[in-house]
Order: C-alpha cells, then sequence, then structure tokens
C-alpha cells in the first residue's frame, strides 16, 4: 500500500472520529462541518427500512430534534476500520428514557467520505 492511500484510509477514519466525538458531546453544529451540503442520511427507524434525509439542512433538523429527543444518547465504538473513501463503525449507542430507564442497541454505520467531507451516513441497527 502506498503512503498516500494509506493516509486517505486514516484520514477517512479520523473524520468519522472526529464526527463521534462530536455526536457524543451533541455538537450539531461541528457534526455537520463534516458533512457535506448534499450529505445522505439514512436513519434505522422506523423498522425496516429506516427514513433517508437528504442535504445539509434537513439532515441537521433531525440530528437537533434527535438531541432534544434523545439528551442523554452516547455512541460507544466497539469497532472502525476504512475502506479507501469508505469507513465502517460498528457501535452501542446508549440511552436514558424518560422514566429513567436505562437502554442500548447495538449496531453498524457505513460512511462515505469525500473531498473531507461525510457524504453519506448509513446506518443499521440489530433488531
Amino acid at each position: 500500500m502506498t503512503p498516500t492511500r494509506l493516509s486517505r484510509l486514516e484520514s477517512t477514519t479520523r473524520i468519522v472520529l472526529k464526527f463521534n466525538n462530536a455526536f457524543n458531546q451533541h455538537n450539531v453544529i461541528e457534526m455537520m462541518q463534516l458533512m457535506s451540503d448534499d450529505c445522505v442520511f439514512e436513519n434505522t427507524t422506523p423498522f425496516p427500512d429506516g427514513t433517508i434525509y437528504t442535504g445539509k439542512e434537513e439532515v441537521t433538523q433531525f440530528w437537533q430534534e434527535f438531541f432534544h429527543n434523545s439528551p442523554n444518547a452516547q455512541i460507544e465504538i466497539e469497532d472502525i476500520f476504512g475502506l479507501g473513501m469508505h469507513c465502517i463503525m460498528r457501535w452501542r449507542y446508549s440511552w436514558i428514557d424518560v422514566d429513567g430507564n436505562k437502554g442500548h442497541v447495538r449496531g453498524v454505520d457505513i460512511f462515505k467520505v469525500t473531498n473531507g467531507l461525510i457524504t453519506e451516513k448509513l446506518s443499521y441497527v440489530k433488531g
């Protein structure tokens, strides 16, 4: 593998790690700075196919509402690796519901990064 290709793999993973860090801080502004204007986010709900959000405005609105409704949301990375312009992240999503009960699900995100920005975030959950 050439140093240039290795650098691209590392760059893709670093961008996704920054995105996840911003997620855990509930920092929608920083998250969206890492996404392209024409980004696509495929959410895990409703089952079985989820919802697709397209464009920065629509995705920003989703994340703002998400953190409003899930103020304790956290993603723990279980595994992460880059494959060219793609990055695969296996995760554990944890929350606390309105009654104070803890919950979690596990899943996988497939990210596509182009020109240093996330253009796709496709999320899948064990169900």
